[in-house]
């Protein structure tokens, strides 16, 4: 298999941009009609996903070992879509001719045959995951709304109870549905660690052009149910080898896993110090500070810091929360949460600062692949 062939060849394709996933979505569709109903009615997002994980995969294509991971995720993740392996076929059709459509004199028999193998493997690890997956799990799980608040406009605290025992650790993210906004799915994190009694916690803000967050907080109701996918992502969770005091520092919504992660501490009994520093543009948007204030004066070992960026009235810390914690930095690993731009701004600073690379840790699900919150 020629993998800079590949390579090549994708970024050929790439210079289409959104021409691509149309064609392919058009061709799927109208060799398999049935499989459109498992798409929800606006393919916007799923057309730049799509793109995206394309991307991915053909540029380590020649380091499979590394992407396996990633591929075993979303096969087991695609249960939720009642995708099965009779599927992969018609994707992988779809795809050789949008392939064809964009390269044309390009195209050589050798180039498709590569590309078949290629799509191959990736569909086998797919398929391989979610039938190991199917033997231990189900492809979604169910939970009831027991609790709806709106803390401030536009931002909603849900509290849910599980059907089944269901596995995460603090610091994860699933994937949600919501029958109102039926085939649309998207990640949130817990912002509890797990509980006897199966409930969990959900922050959400409504964002522009979120049909799921507008839905979840402006229309979700005591006893609706959604559906949840099963508990993804390692880079925000707590492993045995990150010892010592912590840092973190939320912005926004961002604050669910963080908090999720002082909740675990407290259970396992504290060894360490945490400094949480909960950043927002005005005071309306320290939406969960009264309860957090609760919690540092229950645990002496936790400090929590509001900051506000953007109102001048604030009487408390006011600036940005990376510049705030760098402060109180002494050497701790450092946690970091918020908007794909909080995220990739607060890093930045971090790493201009001094802090090790080692010690930075930020969910991969800060970008928008599918997350709406």
């Amino acid at each position: 298999m020629d993998t800079q062939a590949l390579k090549d060849s994708w970024h050929l394709v790439s210079r289409s941009g959104d021409q691509v996933p149309l064609y392919f979505y058009s061709v799927l569709f109208l060799t398999n009609p049935d499989v459109r109903d498992m798409f929800p009615v606006s393919m916007a997002r799923q057309r730049d996903k799509l793109v995206a994980a394309l991307g991915s995969v053909i540029s380590n294509v020649d380091r499979i070992e590394e992407v396996v991971p990633v591929l075993q995720q979303l096969g087991r993740d695609h249960r939720k879509f009642a995708v099965v392996a009779a599927h992969y076929p018609a994707v992988g059709q779809a795809l050789l001719a949008t392939l064809e459509h964009f390269l044309g004199d390009r195209w050589t028999p050798q180039l498709a045959h590569d590309w078949t193998a290629a799509y191959n493997l990736v569909a086998q690890v797919m398929v391989e995951a979610a039938n190991d997956a199917s033997k231990t799990s189900p492809p979604w799980w169910e939970a009831e709304i027991i609790g709806h608040e709106m803390r401030t406009l536009g931002i909603a605290v849900i509290r849910a109870r599980l059907n089944y025992q269901y596995p995460f650790r603090p610091g994860q993210s699933a994937s949600f549905s919501y029958a109102m906004r039926p085939r649309i799915w998207r990640f949130y994190s817990f912002a509890n660690a797990p509980r006897q009694d199966n409930t969990i916690d959900l922050h959400v803000r409504m964002v522009d052009g979120g049909v799921l967050s507008s839905a979840l907080v402006m229309g979700a109701r005591r006893g609706d149910m959604l559906r949840v996918g099963a508990a993804v992502g390692e880079r925000l969770t707590l492993p045995p080898d990150v010892q010592g005091d912590l840092l973190m520092i939320a912005g926004g919504t961002g604050l669910a896993p963080l908090k999720a992660l002082v909740e675990q501490i407290a259970y396992e009994g504290p060894t360490r110090r945490v400094d949480l520093v909960v950043g927002a543009r005005n005071s309306r948007e320290l939406y969960d500070y009264e309860a957090l204030a609760k919690m540092a004066a229950e645990h002496p070992w936790l400090n929590v810091v509001p900051v506000v960026s953007h109102d001048p009235f604030y009487r408390g810390t006011r600036g940005y929360a990376v510049d705030v914690a760098l402060q109180g930095w002494r050497g701790q690993h450092v946690y970091v949460c918020g908007s794909e731009e909080m995220a990739q701004a607060t890093v930045g600073r971090l790493l201009d600062a001094g802090v090790p690379t080692e010690q930075i840790h930020f969910d991969e699900f800060t970008s928008d692949k599918g997350r709406e919150s």
